[in-house]
């Protein structure tokens, strides 16, 4: 049987309910929703470490956290991974290549690929006057090299003035054509056009936007400048201390005290995605007309979401919704068999299981070191099947967190502080009730928090004694094996 063609287009920080097709009244997706409307979309998908390392490191290994050793963001950590999902891709017989974001370390650990023409976006460890040569993005960065030949030795994405974690937004200063998430497209369209045509490809288009900057050019600010949108969701567990300390601070994790600023991120924020969108488009047409649309699998994804000031925060990493749950999509061309029951599929799914679904789509074989499922059956299955809970995670300082999550609902527990909260999510999808201390969901609470004491029984920090969730203990962004196949 001959091996499909694989596009894997990777976004960054891309909320999962951000999408036309995922109903949300304001953001316009409409390649993105083409791609949905003739596969099938999960509407229940995690990152179970909702940051870019973490994230990504499941993403190429099809490993848990817990065994992939990535449980927060931490840099200049080794990755030295004996199984990825390239290099078994390469194994089954395809040519590889990844175009844009891998944020590993080295920066040109190509992590089985053949090639990889990369942007990583604006990294700090990587820009730092100590940083060696040969790992200064200044070289090792394709996009950023390629953008001094071009505009000249100073030009740099900074010229914006906007930071790379920043809720600040204005539109790109220069042409569309030098934008970061353009030049990802052209790559990605370069490489079809130089391509092996008698092998298969695994391509990842790897963006780094709807990620701050929020910066996409004028045409896409002017599509929300003038739009009413809905406001951010604050429940009724919140309080605004952190905001009030930290809201005119332009990285802050809070997003920004001033209304019009938050209204401002979420302008940028849309038009971040809709021009994502149309450059989405560019590859859909250039797989069409060059006649591999048929024969190819286009597999849609981000690494974490992004809180957009909903519960008075901002950026990654936290238990809620917004950061955690990921927009997940599988298309396939007319000669692609597969599996639909239904076009949303209700099954909890995470970045983990990637990497085997889509060995399972190639006909590969997958190594007995990935711990995530193949998606398939739950995709050919009209009820939700598969793991019946996720756990996740991340090492975040005073705002760590360990959460299990169903189908249904949502535990989580701040291992710093010891602070549980319970979310009935088939209710309540925005997380606006914490329901704790409700009488009724305390039998499922005392369930939930079995399931968290199982998950960290045997880990190194101590959060549970097998019996109780020990809050309080050492809790690093690597676990000690983290760089180790």
């Amino acid at each position: 049987m001959k091996q499909p063609n694989i596009l894997l287009i990777m976004s960054d920080q891309f909320r999962g309910d951000c999408m036309g097709f995922a109903g949300h009244p304001d953001v316009k997706t409409p390649y993105l929703d083409s791609l949905a409307a003739k596969g099938v979309s999960f509407d229940r998908a995690y990152s179970a470490c909702p940051s870019c390392i973490a994230a990504r490191a499941a993403l190429h290994t099809g490993r848990s956290q817990e065994h992939h050793g990535r449980v927060g963001y931490e840099d200049n950590v080794p990755w030295n991974y004996e199984h990825t999902m390239a290099g078994e891709l390469s194994k089954a017989g395809y040519y590889t290549q990844c175009v844009g974001k891998m944020h590993v370390h080295p920066l040109r650990n190509y992590l089985g690929f053949h090639n990889v023409t990369l942007h990583d976006g604006y990294l700090h460890a990587a820009r730092y006057s100590s940083v060696p040569y040969h790992e200064s993005q200044f070289v090792a960065d394709d996009y950023f090299y390629w953008l001094k030949q071009e505009l000249g030795v100073t030009a740099d994405v900074t010229d914006t003035g906007i930071d790379c974690n920043s809720y600040l937004a204005r539109p790109w200063m220069h042409e569309e054509k030098y934008h970061p998430t353009n030049w990802v497209t052209d790559q990605s369209l370069d490489f079809l056009r130089r391509r092996d045509p008698r092998k298969p490809f695994f391509l990842m288009a790897s963006y780094l936007r709807p990620h701050p900057p929020f910066d996409a050019p004028q045409h896409y600010f002017d599509l929300y400048k003038n739009k009413p949108l809905r406001a951010p969701y604050v429940g009724n567990w919140e309080d605004e201390e952190a905001l009030q300390r930290d809201g005119r601070i332009f990285d802050s994790k809070t997003g920004p005290l001033d209304p019009e600023l938050q209204r401002q991120a979420q302008i940028g924020y849309y038009a971040c995605i809709t021009h994502l969108d149309h450059q989405i488009g560019r590859l859909i047409m250039a797989l069409v007309e060059q006649e591999l649309y048929d024969d190819t699998i286009i597999l849609f994804t981000s690494d974490h979401g992004e809180e957009l000031c909903d519960h008075h925060m901002f950026r990654k990493s936290r238990p809620y919704e917004g950061s955690c749950r990921i927009p997940l999509l599988i298309s396939c061309g007319k000669n692609v068999s597969l599996p639909m029951a239904a076009p949303v599929c209700h099954s909890v799914a995470e970045l983990q299981d990637i990497m085997p679904t889509l060995l399972a789509m190639a006909g590969a074989e997958c190594p007995d070191s990935v711990d995530g499922q193949n998606l398939l059956p739950l995709m050919a299955s009209a009820e939700p099947t598969g793991r019946t809970w996720l756990h996740g995670e991340h090492a975040y300082g005073e705002y760590s967190n360990h959460w299990i999550v169903t189908r249904t609902d949502k535990f989580i527990w701040h291992c710093e502080t010891g602070k549980e909260q319970y979310f009935l999510l088939s209710e309540d999808p925005h997380e606006l009730t914490d329901r704790i201390q409700d009488p009724s969901c305390q039998e499922r609470i005392l369930e939930l928090r079995g399931h968290m004491i199982e998950a960290l029984l045997n880990r190194p920090e101590g959060f549970t004694d097998g019996n109780r969730l020990i809050p309080g203990r050492p809790y690093a962004a690597s676990l000690p094996a983290a760089s180790m196949p």
